[in-house]
């Protein structure tokens, strides 16, 4: 059933193995305001992964007709593989009264950002050092050094972009950057903006990234 009230959209988004999918998820699990939008995508399911709750797997040719077709609010290419927002999907939460979780890197959080209308607001997520990235890349990615380097390659592009974003946090610790990023979303809900240290930030992030 349909409410006056439309929900909100809050965005997640950092360089790969920083946590921003577990984060999403946890926020999701332990709040029924939240839902996630799940993404289509060209990439091939893992083995721990399942179609339609962790992404809505496709063949190229199809993401290329919705692409056509217009059916995505944003679109990127991310390691030789397509993701996309699927624009009904999305609407059909809002208009429930859902406020919906974006598992997105920065090119699909710009794309969001030009759209008018869009109760946006967005998270950067940044690890607290490059060894804790590197290891967890490790477990995740198991003798997959190639992989590995791939995603280590690509953080400096990545966290470039940490100023086109409403907040910046640190998972350092997964409770604490949960409870951190949960207290900001109720604030934002009751239409309180927080302030947060820009210089402060950009230092962590000169430190991460020299």
């Amino acid at each position: 059933m349909a409410t006056d009230k439309k929900g909100m959209m809050f965005v997640l988004s950092s360089p790969s193995g920083v946590g921003k999918t577990t984060l999403t998820k946890k926020l999701a699990e332990n709040n029924s305001q939240f839902a996630i939008s799940i993404s289509h995508t060209t990439r091939k399911p893992r083995s721990n992964e399942i179609n339609g709750k962790d992404y809505h797997f496709v063949s190229s040719k199809n993401f290329s007709n919705l692409i056509a077709n217009k059916e995505f609010y944003e679109f990127a290419s991310i390691f030789d593989n397509y993701y996309g927002t699927h624009k009904a999907m999305v609407d059909k939460l809002l208009s429930d009264g859902k406020d919906v979780l974006f598992d997105i890197d920065w090119q699909g959080t710009q794309q969001l950002k030009k759209i008018k209308d869009l109760n946006i607001v967005t998270f950067f997520i940044l690890p607290p050092n490059i060894k804790v990235l590197r290891d967890r890349l490790l477990n995740r990615h198991k003798g997959e050094e190639k992989i590995i380097e791939k995603r280590m390659n690509k953080f400096n592009e990545e966290v470039s972009h940490w100023d086109e974003y409403n907040y910046v946090v640190i998972n350092d610790d997964l409770d604490t950057c949960y409870k951190k990023i949960e207290s900001i979303i109720e604030s934002e809900k009751k239409g309180i903006s927080k302030n947060q240290n820009s210089e402060e930030i950009k230092k962590k992030v000169d430190k991460l990234i020299s």
